[in-house]
């Protein structure tokens, strides 16, 4: 028959351990020495139970950034225990560690409000779940990276230039950013043309078309690719957009199957739009902004360079002082 004492009932409490240590450390030194192993055996604790409860926290939460973050909560709590049984060994109570209210509140005013701040929106950044890590992400200043890491006070961003970004919580809820990984990772790209008035419309849409399909990130067709309410084109299609003054605008929309390398599908969509003009020599043309002026020959313009009370003139009817180069002003 076993003594029925469980292992848990065997181990002492942590309030029993420290006045044992206590009793056992006498002296000054030794007193630190203790407490530095209580330190060191809470770090240690803290790291075994993290990696304990790895897996069945991974498994609770589908969210990794929810389930680092349940983790470090942990190990923190392991590690404040360990140094409130280091601080009882050394004689501390709760009255000397604390400050008063009005310290402490001056304290918590000016120097942790932000860090507060960073904490609070941390929380909403992950029960909102705009992004997680893995996704793409675009910045509102325009700079794109994966989110590396999200944690109670910052966001961690492996930009596309291989450099990390650490922006502070209370600092990324307040920017739009732009989650490219949410959900669908296809993302739809635009190449706008202008062409002349003169041109074969019908040619220079279905080069455009041919050109996003030759390529291989380009979805070249399928069934409707809904979003929201909306239901649009998976193929490229180019549109007849703008009558524009220099010429008619068509814009090509077309679907990229990720959106890692954006530029990269543009730049070979435009390099096979380019190789096909030259190859057909279709009756295409570019437009480019041009103005044609008109003069009356029975009243032609004579355009003279003179300046007149500081500025340019550029019609005959110049001063018959400016027109002999003497200046009026010179009396």
């Amino acid at each position: 028959m076993g003594s029925g004492v469980t292992p848990a009932q065997a181990l002492p409490a942590p309030g029993e351990a420290a006045t044992y240590l206590r009793s056992l450390a006498g002296t000054t030194p030794a007193k630190l020495a203790a407490a530095a192993v209580v330190l060191a055996v809470g770090v240690a604790a803290s790291k075994y139970v993290v990696r304990l409860l790895g897996r069945p926290v991974a498994r609770r939460f589908e969210r990794e950034s929810v389930a680092q973050t349940v983790l470090r909560t942990v190990r923190t709590a392991v590690v404040a225990l360990a140094v409130a049984v280091a601080a009882s060994i050394l004689g501390f109570g709760a009255g000397d560690v604390l400050l008063s209210v009005t310290v402490f509140s001056a304290v918590l005013g000016i120097v942790l409000a932000p860090i507060v701040g960073n904490i609070v929106s941390g929380v909403f950044v992950l029960a909102d779940q705009p992004y997680e890590i893995g996704d793409m992400v675009e910045m509102e200043d325009g700079t794109r990276g994966f989110v590396d890491d999200i944690t109670i006070r910052y966001t961690k961003v492996l930009t596309l230039d291989n450099t990390f970004r650490v922006v502070p919580n209370g600092t990324i809820r307040e920017q739009k950013v732009t989650n490219y990984s949410a959900e669908d990772q296809r993302t739809r790209l635009r190449l706008s043309v202008l062409v002349t008035y003169e041109c074969d419309l019908d040619a220079a849409r279905r080069l455009l078309e041919r050109a996003a399909r030759d390529c291989d990130a380009v979805i070249d067709g399928g069934p409707n690719i809904r979003i929201g309410a909306a239901r649009y084109p998976a193929g490229p299609t180019a549109y007849l957009d703008e009558f524009a003054d220099s010429g008619i605008l068509i814009t090509l929309r077309y679907w990229a199957s990720q959106p890692y390398k954006l530029l990269t599908v543009r730049s070979r969509v435009q390099s096979r739009f380019w190789a096909l003009m030259a190859e057909e020599q279709p009756d295409v043309d570019f437009a480019y902004p041009h103005q044609q002026l008109l003069v009356d020959e029975d009243d032609p313009l004579r355009v003279q360079a003179g300046t007149v009370d500081g500025a340019t003139s550029l019609d005959g009817d110049l001063p018959a002082d400016a027109e002999r180069g003497h200046d009026p002003d010179a009396g």
